[in-house]
């Protein structure tokens, strides 16, 4: 009689999904914790606390750390960001104009703007009394700083305009349209109102992206009252030659940027949360 066959042998367990995502996070604890000690032990944290923590070197950056490099870092920001909010309206409304010449050069303005960096933007700001003799910008060196930030804001402005706009249902305006409205009054009275509410997170992104960029008015050749905190820290950390007023302007910085990205996120979430 043949030999029967012998029993498969019955397949080895396999892992369920939830077990292997345990062992996957565990892996990535085990990593992050010895990342963690490798870098408790190997650094050098009494010269990082020299150069990067002296406390000393930070109060002598006050109060015109506030009174001055943060007060002008605002003031080029909420220029810029007025200016780019008033003129992207404009350059998005061209961009959607039924008038060919209208959307060409609006598109022609967006992609040149942002396409080219922000430096050299504000170096052709520089340079820009030679091209034209006898030409000023009003208000100098803010005017200068206001323009620069402008003229880039407006590009990503005017984007985030246009999605705004064509988010609107197109119902509103026609809606409009039978009372007896005028297709411009349609516009401005029915459908701009609402494109602003919807981009107020997108523009509140962008006034943080032109707070940071203000730090290009270094640039310009500031000095003195003008000083932005990029340049004002710059200035303090060659004085004592000492990276702690770098390490300060930063965390001003974040001071105001971290509450407004905050802030963004909270009125994108009620934003979707209404829809």
């Amino acid at each position: 009689m043949a030999d029967q066959p012998k029993a498969a042998e019955p397949a080895r367990r396999r892992l369920s999904p939830r077990k292997r995502q345990r062992i996957f996070r565990g892996v990535q604890y085990a990593i992050l914790v010895a990342a963690l000690v490798a870098l408790a032990l190997y650094a050098d944290w009494a010269s990082l606390a020299q150069n990067f923590a002296r406390l000393d070197i930070a109060e002598l950056m006050l109060p015109d750390l506030f009174t001055v490099a943060l007060l002008n870092t605002m003031v080029y920001a909420v220029g810029g960001f007025l200016f780019s909010f008033v003129f992207g309206l404009i350059v998005a409304l061209m961009r959607l104009s039924t008038v060919g010449p209208y959307r060409w050069l609006a598109t022609l303005y967006i992609e040149i703007f942002r396409g080219v960096p922000a430096l050299l933007v504000f170096l052709m700001i520089v340079f820009l009394p030679l091209a034209l003799p006898g030409f000023a910008v009003p208000f100098g060196t803010y005017g200068q700083a206001i323009l620069g930030l402008g003229l880039v804001g407006t590009a990503y402005q005017a984007e985030i305009f246009r999605a705004g706009l064509q988010a609107v249902p197109r119902g509103q305006t026609e809606a409009a349209r039978s009372l007896g409205m005028s297709a411009t009054r349609a516009q401005f009275t029915v459908v701009v109102p609402q494109a602003i509410r919807i981009v107020i997170p997108p523009t509140t992104n962008q006034f943080v992206a032109l707070l940071k960029d203000s730090s290009l008015v270094l640039f310009l050749g500031v000095s003195g009252q003008y000083v932005d905190l990029t340049k004002f820290g710059n200035d303090m950390a060659s004085t004592h030659a000492n990276a702690t007023p770098i390490l300060v302007a930063g965390l001003t910085y974040l001071i105001v940027t971290v509450p407004l990205g905050y802030l963004a996120g909270r009125l994108e979430k009620r934003k979707g949360t209404s829809r």
